[in-house]
């Protein structure tokens, strides 16, 4: 009997209060909806994994994504905030171990003699003098014996855990915001590039139209169209050019330099859009890639093990202690056994009535993990409608480019030909003006269908989690990238 009640602690000490944890249940899929035109894409060795972006061929976007990556402020920040949560686990670990403190004192103390008046004048006695030494070494521990530590642990663990999912998630969305904004900006070279073009030729035109009027071939009218054509080129070739400023700032601000001094030249007719074939995960693998659905899961685990840590309060709490030290008025004496002091004692606390309180906070624990399981279930479902989505978006845009290219190169013929035969006195100006802009709007659309489709390969390649490859979330390079980042 006695040997039993000794182990009691010992058998205690592995209770814990927390629901046995599974990772909660979502729909089940084992394929996409199937989309006319799609074939699944096998990478060879040698294509892009990690480095997603590398697959779109463009040195300069490589070097914005580094810089990005050691710059950027919100990467910094969520950095920061795995930094303070992984602290925070360390910080709950150390409640296993007992708490030891040690203090030294000096104590000088004097008490005044005693006065008397006697004839010619006042006498005292000396006053009395003393010092004291003193050290004193103490030790508490509160053991776990209901799980309260090590469900507070679990929690700080699992937070830990979800805020690197946090981060991996922040990095992840800086590289597709800067990837979509620099492939955007390419676009506009191109469509700058395209007008300029454009601007020139209706420069042309007016000259050639004003030629015309002036040797009484043709009206006024076509003079006033042709202004008219060439002023709103000019006007959006500018507008292009604004949309092309705010690109460039946005990207500056993701790597983290100041707008007013960052640049990126342009290459006109240097643009050659490429679009990557991403291969697209089972659904069942887009739950072990993506870092949002990570970090909603490991909340779930959180809240779970904080129910443990709210029921564990219906039972007593234990501590322990001890102190030992010397004291002594004398400091070459001070550490003989005479002077030595010590005492050990035990503290058992229970509270007997809260009228409610400690079941309340355990149904507030127990709704906050309901609560992360739908959160849970909501994240997972939109990681597959990202996928379905974009999926659908990659196979439509190339239609729809393959499509822009033939009417844009349809356009550009008919604009030729018609303005050859107003040369020739063969057809109105106005016919021309018609066809100017059919065929200005299809050179657009086309540019814009291109930008569109690399735009779609990147919220593919986000929406799988990144790569081609699992979130590398769990070996801990998330972690190495963190811990080695600036403080």
């Amino acid at each position: 009997m006695k040997k039993s009640i000794l182990l009691l602690p010992v058998l205690l000490a592995g209770c814990s209060f927390a629901p046995h944890y599974e990772r909660p249940t979502t729909p089940p899929a084992d394929q996409w909806k199937p989309v006319e035109g799609w074939q699944p894409a096998t990478p060879a060795d040698d294509r892009p994994r990690g480095d997603w972006w590398t697959a779109f061929g463009d040195a300069t976007l490589n070097d914005l994504m580094v810089r990005a990556d050691a710059h950027n402020n919100t990467v910094a920040q969520a950095a920061a905030t795995y930094r303070q949560a992984r602290a925070a686990t360390k910080g709950a670990r150390a409640s296993f171990f007992p708490t030891v403190t040690a203090n030294g004192s000096v104590t000088h103390s004097e008490s005044g003699g005693a006065r008397s008046i006697v004839q010619g004048g006042v006498t005292s006695s000396g006053s009395k003098k003393s010092t004291n030494y003193s050290v004193q070494l103490g030790a508490s521990w509160e053991p776990d014996l209901f799980g309260s530590i090590a469900n507070t642990v679990s929690n700080a663990k699992a937070t830990e855990q979800a805020r690197l999912a946090d981060l991996a998630n922040a990095r992840l969305a800086l590289q597709g915001e800067l990837a979509t904004d620099y492939l955007s900006l390419r676009a506009a070279d191109a469509q700058i590039d395209s007008l300029t073009a454009t601007v020139a030729a209706y420069q042309r035109a007016l000259t050639i139209t004003s030629n015309q009027y002036n040797a009484g071939i043709a009206p006024h009218s076509d003079v006033y169209q042709a202004q008219t054509q060439l002023a709103s080129a000019q006007s959006d070739l500018e507008g292009e050019k604004r949309t092309r400023a705010q690109f460039e700032t946005a990207i500056a601000v993701l790597v983290g330099d100041n707008p007013a001094v960052f640049t990126l030249p342009s290459i006109g007719t240097a643009w050659t859009p490429v679009v990557p074939d991403v291969p697209v995960a089972l659904p069942s693998v887009i739950l072990q890639r993506r870092p949002d659905i990570a970090s909603a899961e490991r909340q779930v685990a959180a809240a779970n093990a904080q129910i443990g840590v709210e029921k564990a309060a219906f039972f007593p709490t234990v501590s322990l202690s001890a102190d030992g030290g010397f004291n002594n008025g004398s400091l070459a004496g001070l550490f003989a056994s005479s002077a030595s002091l010590w005492s050990v004692g035990g503290q058992v606390a229970e509270t007997l009535l809260d009228f409610g309180a400690r079941s309340a906070r355990v149904r507030q624990a127990r709704e906050a993990f309901n609560a992360q399981v739908a959160n849970y279930r909501q994240v997972t479902l939109t990681a597959f409608q990202d996928v379905q989505d974009n999926l659908v978006a990659s196979v439509v845009l190339k239609k729809q480019e393959d499509f822009q290219r033939q009417a844009s190169i349809a356009a550009d013929k008919s604009e030729t030909s018609l303005f050859d035969q107003y040369k020739a006195g063969i057809v109105a100006y106005t016919d021309v003006v018609t066809v100017q802009a059919s065929a200005l709007s299809a050179r657009r659309a086309l540019i814009q269908a291109q930008v569109d489709r690399q735009n779609a390969a990147v919220a593919l390649i986000q929406a799988v989690g990144g790569g081609w490859q699992a979130a590398d979330i769990t070996n801990g390079a998330e972690a190495r990238r963190a811990e080695a980042a600036p403080r």
